[in-house]
């Protein structure tokens, strides 16, 4: 067994050497190796405490806000307690850990496969491979995110003889809808990188899609079947775009820019999250189309509705098995095609394997928090909104306030809930700061974060008199998506492609299932067939608000240049 060193030791073999020595050569002339370090519980504390309390804040301000601002508005105004709030409160700090894990995965574990490839594979492949990667990425991407599943379990309080394709999609055909949204996402990001490769301009790309899709969406309108699904398509645009697919998309499309130096404006990098958001609704919406192709699909639905599991069936163990099938074979492929393809060997494999085993754990986490804490909580807020306005069995005194006050209340409740959703966005806040610093402070950050809150805000807002009033989604789509185009027309191209990115920012992982939760609670309780649109209207929304924004901003500066001396 070696020796200890002491320290005496150590002070005789200066002396007797005459010159400084280290205590690392003592321990080498000797042959003793050194004790190896053994960590304390507290030093285990020090060490990932500022790590993970670091990560842990940002979600909790991403959270606690939404949260609190419901139990206000439920308890101060609705004058209504929230029942079962104790498995609620467990649910809610699942979805903050659950969020945390998930978000340092996807940074450790997904993001540096996709930028080294989106640096990589433009300089030795042909374009027909890009493509092909690129489309794989979007359309995988799309299963990992965490919002997917909100969609799942949204069908559980649909009517199914009022809207039969609807209930269809949401339960029977879940998998083949998610599917679609998929291929809708991956389409987009092709479309996207031959943007970038050939410099298209995003206003003419932006018309070209928009065309077809608001025809398509003017088509199921006429169809009593089909026009239920437009709100649910609509909606699947900003539930695509969240922390996986806008990252791990752009990761691929700055490389491929950055490849074909092809840049005539400081934002010449945005545009690529408006196709995103703009392709998955055409792709519902033509799956619809092919479902009233198929008739046995109304049969399947009769005999098996009853057998489904409700959604709050739900074990941690299938959770993990969800999560796991949505990451596992995104990072597989990120993998094979660095690897295999590239030929590049993958570094810090440790720290990536890390990520990917956290962003699992998030994942489930972010899952069972959802299903026990936020759709609860989203729905139950929805559920006694009717109570301001109407008769509501449940709460005493209803209705609280005359008709149109009460209409009103409802109204402003769903503004400041879009209003303050937004900005508890981490990436609508980096989003405002870096337009700042490419516009030289023409366009500021504060300026654009009120205008894309104000957007969401009051788009959140029309939303929800949708439902109460039962609006057909057509009539409050068609003017709102016209006026964006307008406005598109005769704004330039940096403010183009600044607007139509920034609906994608608003649609985090924590807006999306409280606002589709609350909008089907909101539905159930006035009976109205479906609660879906919300979403589609709060993405519109900032749209025309930023380009409203940047028109002014530009009038600002032709102002001030044509002053006098």
């Amino acid at each position: 067994m070696p020796k200890k060193i002491r320290y005496g030791d150590y002070l005789g073999a200066v002396r007797h050497k005459q010159r400084s020595i280290s205590y690392s050569e003592v321990v080498a002339h000797t042959h003793v190796s050194p004790r190896k370090a053994q960590l304390r519980a507290v030093d285990v504390y020090r060490l990932l405490g500022p790590y993970m309390g670091i990560r842990f804040i940002e979600q909790l301000a991403a959270v606690i806000p939404l949260v609190a601002f419901l139990l206000a508005f439920q308890y101060l105004v609705m004058q209504h307690g929230i029942g079962a709030w104790e498995s609620i409160a467990v649910g809610i700090l699942m979805v903050i850990i659950g969020l945390m894990f998930f978000m340092e995965g996807v940074k450790r574990g997904l993001m540096p496969f996709s930028e080294n490839i989106g640096h990589t594979m433009p300089e030795r492949f042909p374009m027909s491979a890009i493509l092909g990667v690129a489309f794989t990425l979007g359309l995988m991407a799309t299963f990992a995110e965490p919002a997917i599943g909100a969609l799942k379990m949204a069908g559980s309080l649909l009517n199914r003889e009022e809207v039969p394709y609807l209930h269809l999609l949401l339960n029977q055909r879940s998998d083949l809808l998610v599917l679609a949204v998929g291929v809708g996402v991956g389409l987009a990001v092709v479309l996207g990188m031959l943007r970038f490769i050939y410099g298209w301009r995003l206003k003419s790309v932006i018309i070209m899609t928009l065309v077809p899709c608001l025809s398509l969406t003017l088509f199921l309108a006429l169809d009593p079947r089909l026009e239920p699904l437009l709100g649910l398509a609509w909606d699947t645009g900003g539930i695509t775009t969240g922390p996986v697919t806008v990252p791990l998309v752009l990761a691929l499309g700055i490389g491929v820019s950055a490849a074909t130096t092809r840049a005539d404006n400081p934002l010449s990098g945005f545009g690529i999250v408006t196709l995103a958001s703009l392709f998955p609704p055409i792709a519902v919406m033509l799956l619809g189309l092919a479902l009233t192709l198929d008739s046995d699909a109304l049969v399947i639905v009769q005999q098996t509705a009853q057998t489904e599991p409700p959604w709050y069936a739900i074990t941690p163990f299938s959770d993990i098995l969800a999560a796991l099938r949505a990451i596992l074979p995104l990072t597989l492929f990120l993998w094979i095609v660095q690897h295999w393809w590239l030929k590049e060997h993958v570094k810090e494999g440790k720290i990536i394997a890390y990520g990917i085993v956290v962003a699992v754990l998030g994942m489930a986490l972010f899952n069972i928090g959802l299903s026990y804490g936020l759709a609860p909580l989203g729905q139950a807020a929805g559920s006694t909104v009717p109570a301001a306005f109407a008769e509501f069995a449940n709460i005493e005194d209803s209705p609280l306030f005359p008709y149109w006050v009460g209409i009103a209340v409802a109204f402003g409740f769903a503004a400041l809930l879009g209003f303050g959703a937004t900005m508890a966005e981490p990436a609508l806040s980096a989003m405002a700061i870096t337009v700042q610093n490419l516009t030289d402070g023409a366009f500021r950050k504060n300026a654009l974060t009120y205008a894309v809150a104000a957007g969401v805000g009051i788009g959140t807002a029309l939303g929800v008199l949708k439902v109460i009033f039962a609006i057909p989604i057509v009539m409050l789509l068609m003017p709102a998506y016209l006026v964006a185009l307008a406005l598109t027309m005769v704004s330039s191209e940096e403010y183009v492609n600044l607007a139509w990115d920034s609906a994608g920012v608003t649609t985090g992982p924590v807006t999306v299932p409280l606002v589709l939760a609350l909008g089907l609670g909101l539905g159930e309780a006035v009976g109205a067939s479906e609660g879906f649109g919300i979403l589609a209207m709060a993405s519109v929304g900032p749209i025309i608000s930023v380009l409203a924004t940047g028109l002014w901003v530009r009038w600002q500066i032709k102002s001030s240049l044509t002053l006098p001396g």
